[in-house]
C-alpha cells in the first residue's frame, strides 16, 4: 500500500498526555515520524474555539489526531453529565472544524466502543451503530463521542474532507488514570489488588457478579492501530469511515480479576458485592474489518498485564502514577 502520512507531515496529536494520545506518539516517532505538534491543556485550552484557531493558523499541522476527551468510569459518567456531554461536543467540534476549515489533509478521530447499543448482537460490527439504546451509566459520553464519528463522516460527504474514526475497546498500559472511583474496571482493579497484596488484606471486593464479558486492548496495540490507519487506510466516499480496533477476545470480569489478582501477588478471596451494577453483559468488538486490512493486536493480555503491574508499581514509587 502506498503512505498516506510522511516523516515530511507536521502531525498535530491532541490529548499527547493521556494514555492513547502518548501511545500514538510514542508509535508515530518509533515509525520515524518526528514533526509532531502537541500543547499542553495550559497552552492551548480546547474547549475554546478562538484558541484553537489561533493555534492551527500558527503551528499550520497538516495531519492531525484527536486523542484528547474527557473521559471516566461509571461513577464519573453518573456524577458529571452534563460535563461529559459538554466538554467533549466542544473539544471534539473545535478541533475538527478547525482541521477542515484550515486546509488539513488527514484526520483521525479516536472514538470508544460505548457508542454501541447495549444490546448489539456479538460481537459488534460497525453497522451496530445508532441500531438501539446505548448503556445508560455512559451514555453521555456515548452520545458527544458518536456526534464526533458523525461530523467526521458529514464531512467527508459534503466537503470531501479525509477524516477517519477508530473505535477502541477497554484500554490497558502506561499513562492509565488510577484514582479510586473515576477510573475504568481494569485500572481500579489493579490498584485495588496491588494494595491488597500490600496489606496482605484476605479480602477484596469487587463490582457485581464478575460474570459481564469484556474486551481489553493494550494501549500500544491502539497507537500501532492508529499508526497503521493513517499510512494505509483511505476508505472511499460509499464506504464507512469508522473502525472497530481490538483484540477480538474478551473474557469475565471474574476472570479478569483472577488474572489481575496473580499478576499483583494478590492470594486471599475475592467478594463480589452483587448490590453494584454489572454493566453491559457482553461487549466484544468484531475487528474483521481492521483484520482484512492488514492490522491485528499483537500483545496477549496476560503479558500487557504483568508489564503494566510493574510499571504501575515502578511509578507508584516514584510518585508519578495517576491517582
Amino acid at each position: 500500500m502506498t503512505a498516506l502520512i510522511t516523516p515530511a507531515d507536521r502531525i498535530y496529536v491532541a490529548g499527547h498526555r493521556g494514555m492513547a494520545g502518548s501511545a500514538i506518539c510514542r508509535a508515530l516517532e518509533r515509525a520515524g515520524f518526528h514533526q509532531l505538534l502537541t500543547a499542553s491543556r495550559s497552552e492551548l485550552d480546547l474547549l475554546d474555539g478562538s484558541a484553537v484557531e489561533a493555534w492551527f493558523t500558527k503551528h499550520q499541522p497538516t495531519v492531525v489526531v484527536l486523542a484528547a476527551a474527557k473521559v471516566g468510569g461509571i461513577a464519573a459518567n453518573s456524577s458529571y453529565p452534563a460535563d461529559f456531554l459538554l466538554e467533549n461536543l466542544k473539544i471534539q467540534t473545535h478541533v475538527i472544524e478547525t482541521a477542515w476549515r484550515s486546509g488539513v489533509r488527514r484526520l483521525l478521530f479516536l472514538g470508544s466502543s460505548c457508542i454501541y447499543p447495549k444490546f448489539a448482537e456479538q460481537p459488534i460490527r460497525e453497522e451496530a451503530l445508532l441500531t438501539g439504546a446505548l448503556e445508560p451509566t455512559n451514555e453521555w459520553y456515548a452520545i458527544a463521542k458518536i456526534a464526533g464519528i458523525k461530523l467526521c463522516e458529514a464531512l467527508r460527504q459534503q466537503n470531501g474532507f479525509d477524516a477517519i474514526s477508530l473505535m477502541p475497546t477497554n484500554l490497558y498500559g502506561p499513562g492509565d488514570n488510577y484514582h479510586p472511583t473515576n477510573s475504568h474496571v481494569l485500572p481500579a482493579l489493579i490498584r485495588r489488588f496491588h494494595e491488597a497484596a500490600e496489606s496482605k488484606a484476605p479480602t477484596v471486593s469487587c463490582w457485581g457478579t464478575g460474570s459481564p464479558l469484556r474486551e481489553f486492548l493494550h494501549v500500544d496495540d491502539l497507537g500501532d492501530a492508529c499508526l497503521f490507519a493513517l499510512e494505509h487506510w483511505k476508505p472511499s466516499l460509499d464506504e464507512l469511515a469508522f473502525l472497530n480496533v481490538g483484540t477480538g477476545i474478551d473474557l469475565s470480569i471474574r476472570e479478569l480479576s483472577q488474572g489481575v489478582a496473580s499478576a499483583t501477588g494478590f492470594t486471599g478471596m475475592i467478594h463480589w458485592d452483587t448490590s453494584k451494577p454489572d454493566g453491559t453483559p457482553k461487549k466484544q468488538l468484531d475487528v474483521s474489518r481492521l483484520a482484512t486490512l492488514g492490522w491485528r493486536a499483537r500483545i496477549p493480555l496476560a503479558e500487557g498485564l504483568a508489564s503494566t503491574v510493574m510499571m504501575f508499581r515502578e511509578q507508584l514509587s516514584k510518585e508519578l502514577v495517576r491517582l
